[in-house]
């Protein structure tokens, strides 16, 4: 790649801590020349510009944007917020890829669904579909779907690309800014049992994927499941709560659908397309679908993953509660 090629990267105007954001940062700190693409020109926008990065201000569902967006580059990062018209947007951009004809890699922030929700449990009968996911739920959220769809455009692009398949965030509203209001009362209200999970810091997905850009030739036509570096009950997770917040925590479980009404739907009304795949996932959780670790974070980046405890205290919504 050229020194004066800049790297594409979408969703870059997301929240301080996220992962598109941090890409940028850390692509700029190494030398390299960013072009992020936002939606709206603002403030968020504004801090990028200040930071070095070129700013194209456009629409994900604008074919012309987009081709214009990817000309002069050839890596490309893709990322958008949960929509219903996510699988529009990665298809528009693997046509922009393929048209322009010179990318060297497309790095899709997947799911780490897709490595168990594939085409042939999600196609078994129903029964073995709920034994396998849990007895919870027997299907895959709009979202879920969209990303499995948006795996298949990209490999039959052509174009050369990178599944990023992390797990849960624990940045993830489930995880953070959803639980705040039992937070303050002293009490961790999760509908997951004794599950044991292995969140990820999104610092640690940002620094995969820089890692992927930088040096794609290694990894194209792969995909990378990540998690964190431990399982952990939601007994440990009060305890790092407790920590991160100065008060004590006690874990209190809940049932999953009255979980899922009282804390996500009412929460999230006026977006239903989320709600519909926070929904899922509190049940896949709770169904034991994500007490698993992988070691692939480690063996890209030759250290070991941030920890719960670590990313709880880098996260602003937190750091405001424990004012």
């Amino acid at each position: 790649m050229s020194e004066r090629n800049p790297i594409l990267i979408t969703g870059a105007a997301g929240e301080v801590g996220g992962v598109s954001r941090t890409m940028v940062e850390m692509l700029l700190d190494q030398g390299y020349l960013v072009r992020a693409f936002v939606r709206r020109d603002d403030e968020r926008a504004h801090s990028l510009r200040q930071a070095g990065a070129e700013i194209f201000v456009g629409d994900l569902l604008n074919v012309a944007d987009v081709t214009a967006a990817l000309k002069g580059c050839r890596r490309i990062y893709f990322s958008m917020s949960l929509s219903p018209y996510y699988t529009d947007a990665v298809t528009l951009m693997a046509a922009a890829a393929r048209a322009q004809g010179d990318i060297e890699v497309f790095v899709n922030i997947s799911e780490f669904e897709q490595g168990f929700m594939t085409f042939e449990k999600m196609t078994a009968p129903s029964e073995e579909r709920r034994s396998w996911l849990g007895g919870l739920v027997t299907d895959w959220s709009p979202q879920h779907r969209a990303h499995w769809i948006a795996e298949q455009v990209l490999d039959w692009s052509g174009v050369p690309t990178v599944n990023v398949r992390a797990t849960i965030f624990v940045e993830n509203p489930i995880l953070t800014w959803l639980t705040l209001g039992p937070l303050s009362n002293g009490e961790l209200r999760l509908p997951f049992g004794p599950q044991r999970i292995a969140p990820i810091a999104g610092y640690d997905v940002a620094e995969v994927c820089v890692r992927i850009l930088v040096d794609p030739a290694p990894h194209v036509s792969k995909s990378y499941e990540l998690t964190g570096p431990e399982l952990k009950d939601m007994h440990g997770f009060a305890e790092d709560y407790a920590a991160v917040l100065g008060r004590q925590i006690s874990y209190i479980p809940e049932e999953v659908d009255a979980w899922n009404e009282t804390f996500v739907a009412s929460a999230l009304t006026e977006y239903p397309h989320v709600v519909e795949h926070l929904k899922t996932l509190t049940k896949l959780i709770a169904g034991g679908r994500y007490d698993v670790v992988t070691d692939q974070l480690e063996t890209l980046l030759g250290r070991r993953p941030k920890t719960v405890r670590w990313a709880l205290e880098n996260n602003p919504r937190l750091q405001m509660a424990a004012d």
